[in-house]
Formats: C-alpha cells, structure tokens, sequence
C-alpha cells in the first residue's frame, strides 16, 4: 500500500503546482520550436516529432518524479538546473536568467547599477568586509570612504561574518534610496548617511595625449556598453583639438558587448557606406549586414589598436574590421576568439535568457570563433612574477600585509604626486620589506615545487641515491631567502602597491595613467607611431 493516500483534490494540486512551474521550460521550447520549423519539408517533421517526443517525456517524468519522488521537488531549483545543464550543452554563451538574476543580465548588458560605486573585498586578516576602491565622484567617495574602512552595519543588518555577495547586494538598490552606513576606521565608529544612485561604470576610463611632441593620443575602452561610442567620439574630439595626430586604442581586457556600438566606433574611422560585419544564423532575421551610416571623425590618422587573450566579442569586431578595411595595425596578443552573436529574450515570470543567433564575419569574410585576430605585431604581455602575484593579487591571505600597509600610507598621507610623477622613496620600501618579512609571508615558488616533484619521480624509478648529491647541492642553491626575492623583485612590486596608492587618491583615471608608463605594449605602439609621423 502506498504510504499516503493520493485523493483526487490532492493529485489535482501536485499536477496544477508541477505545471506552473515547468511552464517556462515548455513554452521556452516550443516557441524555439515554432520559430525554427516554419515550413512542412520531411526532414523538419521528422525533426518536429524528435522535439514534441522528448518535451512529452521530459513532462511525464518531472510529472512522476513531483507526485512519486520520496521527498518534495523545489521546481525553482530542478526545472532551472534542468534548463542551464541543456543550455550548456550548446555553447557558453547561451544562458537562463530566471527572475532573480534579471537584474545581473541588464546590468551585464548597460553597465548600469544602482548603489554606493565602490569595490569591495574581504580582509582575510580581520574576517570582515571593507571598503577596497571607491569610484570618483559616486555616493562612497562623495560620504568620504576610504580603502580600509570596515563595513560594520547597513541600516540595522549587522554585516559581521557576511559574505562579499552578501553586503553587495544589501548595498546595492533602488536609486534615490538612502540608508545608514556605519563603519570603522581606526577603532571608531562611524556613521554614514547614503542615498544610493544609478551607477553608470566607466567604459572610458582614461584617455589623453601620451607624447605630446608626436602628437600620440591613447584612449581605453573597458566594455561595449549603451552609448560608449559618444564617450570615444567626446574624447577623440577633444584629443584632436589638443593636437593628436594618431591614436593609440586600448582594447585589451574587453570582454565586448553592444555590437551596434562597435559599428560606431568603426564608422569614426572609415567612410560611410562600407561594411564592417554580417552574422548569419538560422533564421532570415539573423542575417544581417551593417555597414556605417555616418560620415567618419578621420580616415587617415594612424590608429594602433591593443588586444590580448581577453579581448573578444564586439573588441574583435572593432578590431578586426580596422585592420581589414586597413585602417590600424594591431599590437599585443592573438584575442580570444568568440565570434558568437547573442539576443536577449524575455520569458514567462519575468525570466529572461540570451540566445546565440548567428555567427558574425569580418569584412575580409573570415569568423573569428575559436580562432581569434592575429596581431600585425606580437608583443607579450608583461609577466608578474610568482612572489608579486602572492603579495598584491586579491583575494589570498599572503595579500593581506601589503593591503594594510597600503591603508596605514593613506592614512599618514593627506596628498601625494601627481599619478605619473609619484614614487615610494627608499626609506618607505624598506618599510614596506620590513612589514613583508615580519609578518611570516610565504608563498608557493614553482622551482621548489618542481624540484620536490622531480625528487618523487627519481626516487620511484631509482635514480635518487646516485644522483642525490647533486639534489641536495640543488636544494641549497633553490633555498628560500625572502629578503633576497624582494630586493631582486623590488621594481614590479613597487609598480603594483604605487598603483594601489594612486587609485585612492587619483581613482581609475590616476591608476590607469600610473600602469601606461612602465607598460610594454603601449611602449611598442608609441615606438611605432613615432616612425609614421
């Protein structure tokens, strides 16, 4: 006998509640299906049966499981790891956003968000949540945080022992709303009055004349978003007027975004009516063809573009396009090669999704999915090595004593040198070395770890007493001298936590104008529009 007695209202309940809940799914895929098979050809019934087979199947079974299953389905929870796990099995791009993450795809999409405007980060040294980089002119810079200040409570939600996601999202809200911040600096306690705003992030958030006797300009574009064409257009402008003569254009770390603002930005340099890209999908409303509509800023002055393995998406199409139709040399590393269009589309319950529709071609006709754009000249990115990357990369306990020592510098240092000029002294690294060496840092080094796995391997196939000598005279060489790794590692080191101390006082534009003075791919584009002038 069965453990409960099924009753016709109950089963009616269960069905009624199951069908709500997997009615995305459903109508998720039969409005595919109906978009896709609009004409009767044999081969597109047959494919029309397979759908319809395995809807009924996949409804019958989640119908079983609901009413069967030993304990009780959460459908939010099954029917959504069922769409993501047929989702993933497309491409990466392709992606469910149920209505809880709506929010996460138009934020993706704009840039847009509404909160304080700051980073935050967890201090692995204090176990709590503290404020990392405020931006310029935004709700947290405007209320006077700074980096260190630990976030005690928002409004009366205590924030101890929380995650970084979970004091984000408290932070985050409607704009115009204001709540109470209370925080600590230096042991005290104090109160801040904020009113959330609409955060707009900078997708252009730094540009100006590098070599003023050359007249070579540099602009970074940091993401695709809504309207960041008229940004580069305000910029070029305002460069040209300032005596640019060639341009300098920072791709690299672009993960793409708006194609129709790519459009714009390549029409700034070629003449109207020319074609830039064309996507083919499965659909007739999937095959496009854009090509610029408005009369170009400049088609003659020189324009180097950067990329590396991060720039992708409409950075391809950007770049791309330029070096086809032959109106910039690309410098740096091969991108990363996703020549994919997607389309977001809402669904029932307030849910939404973005769809691969179509692969898109540059103007030579090529798709640069898994493949990428070659540069004209390769130019490596600049290497960090092992002992920086543990001291000054977020997010590792080893990182905490450089952050501190960071905080204590801004708190002794009302005003420092301008971004390009400022440099710590000798006195102020040693300071800094001293603080590293007594606090006990350690950090993986790759030699050591190879020579202990190259040791395991010798002693499995015999080889270690003979040569075991040599290992231990090896093991000395390769011993750990932390003072000696800082000194010899002195300069990159310096580099970072210089730049951590100029973004607190000059912000993004402050850092990025810190970085371009020791970067190598920027050197190179320089070197190589001073021969063209």
């Amino acid at each position: 006998m069965f453990g409960i007695l099924l009753t016709k209202s109950y089963l009616c309940t269960i069905i009624c509640t199951m069908k709500r809940k997997i009615v995305t799914l459903a109508i998720l895929l039969f409005a595919i299906c109906n978009a896709i098979y609009a004409d009767d050809k044999p081969a597109v019934k047959n494919h029309r049966f397979d759908v319809m087979r395995n809807l009924e199947t996949f409804t019958a079974l989640y119908k079983n499981l609901d009413m069967m299953y030993v304990d009780s389905l959460d459908p939010d929870k099954t029917v959504g790891i069922g769409i993501k796990a047929m989702l993933r099995s497309l491409d990466p791009y392709t992606e469910y956003y149920p209505a809880s993450e709506v929010k996460n795809l138009k934020t993706m999409l704009t840039g847009k968000y509404a909160g304080i405007g700051a980073l935050i980060k967890h201090d692995l040294r204090d176990s709590c949540i503290v404020i990392d980089e405020p931006y310029e002119n935004m709700p947290a810079s405007i209320a006077g945080l700074k980096k260190g200040d630990k976030i005690i409570s928002i409004d009366d939600s205590l924030m101890e022992g929380k995650k970084v996601d979970y004091v984000s999202s408290h932070l985050r809200g409607e704009a115009g709303t204001t709540f109470t911040l209370k925080i600590e600096r230096d042991g005290k306690i104090i109160k801040k009055k904020i009113t959330r705003k609409s955060i707009q992030l900078p997708c252009v958030p730094y540009y100006g004349i590098l070599d003023k006797e050359n007249g070579i300009g540099y602009l970074l574009l940091t993401q695709f978003t809504d309207e960041c064409s008229r940004d580069i257009r305000r910029a070029l402008v305002e460069m040209r007027e300032q005596g640019m003569k060639s341009l300098i254009f920072d791709l690299r770390n672009n993960g793409g975004g708006a194609l129709a603002e790519a459009i714009k930005i390549v029409n700034m340099f070629v003449p109207k009516g020319v074609t830039i890209v064309t996507t083919k999908g499965k659909i007739a409303r999937s095959n496009n063809e854009y090509k610029t509509e408005s009369e170009p800023l400049d088609t003659v002055m020189p324009v180097m573009i950067l990329v590396n393995e991060n720039s992708a998406s409409a950075s391809e199409i950007t770049a791309g396009a330029l070096q086809d139709l032959k109106r910039a040399t690309i410098i740096g590393k091969k991108t990363y090669g996703k020549g994919l269009v997607q389309q977001p589309m809402e669904l029932p319950h307030d849910a939404s999704f973005k769809v691969t529709t179509s692969r898109y071609y540059l103007p030579a006709g090529e798709c640069v999915q898994g493949i990428g754009v070659k540069p004209d000249i390769e130019v490596a990115n600049d290497s960090l090595p092992n002992i920086a990357a543990y001291l000054c990369s977020s997010g590792l306990d080893s990182t905490e004593v450089v952050f501190h020592w960071e905080v204590d510098y801004i708190k002794a240092h009302k005003k420092i040198a301008p971004a390009t000029e400022f440099h710590l002294t000798d006195a102020e690294w040693n300071n800094l070395k001293e603080a590293i060496l007594k606090s006990g840092f350690k950090y993986d080094r790759e030699t050591s770890n190879e020579l202990d796995e190259l040791i395991k391997i010798a002693k499995f196939e015999g080889y270690y007493d003979d040569a075991k000598d040599e290992f231990e005279a090896l093991k000395t060489k390769l011993s750990h001298n932390l003072s000696k790794e800082l000194d010899k590692n002195r300069s990159i080191i310096q580099r970072l936590v210089e730049q951590e101390i100029v973004t607190a006082y000059y912000y993004q534009k402050g850092s990025v104008a810190c970085t371009l003075q020791h970067d190598k791919q920027v050197k190179k584009a320089v070197e190589e529009l001073s021969g063209k002038r």
